[in-house]
């Protein structure tokens, strides 16, 4: 099963220590088969909606910075249960703050 993990901003502020936790973490996951991808995303955004052959193209698709995506992980696990677990570690390392977790179908 692949997990898409999102995350916004974070209570932790980065400094070494969160980039070394984060490294290992990372180092981990990869050791261990279950990251396939991640990465930052810059602010903002493009927000594209269509209505027939309308298509609007907007910039930042956020009402509010906070609801901003900032970073996201592409894990393939076992379980939805391994998911979590997974999703729950880095929440712990990050601090307090928002991640939403979509199974990939297909």
């Amino acid at each position: 099963m692949r997990y898409l993990m999102t995350t916004g901003q974070n209570s932790r502020q980065p400094d070494e220590a969160l980039f070394a936790d984060m490294g290992a973490f990372v180092e981990e996951m990869t050791a261990a088969g279950i990251l396939i991808a991640t990465g930052g995303l810059e602010p903002g955004g493009i927000r594209m909606t269509s209505q027939g052959d309308d298509i609007t193209v907007t910039d930042g698709p956020f009402v509010e910075a906070r609801e901003e995506i900032l970073g996201f992980a592409l894990v393939e696990v076992a379980s939805h249960e391994e998911a979590l677990e997974v999703a729950r570690r880095f929440r712990r390392i990050v601090g307090d703050g928002d991640s939403v977790l979509h199974r990939v179908m297909g």
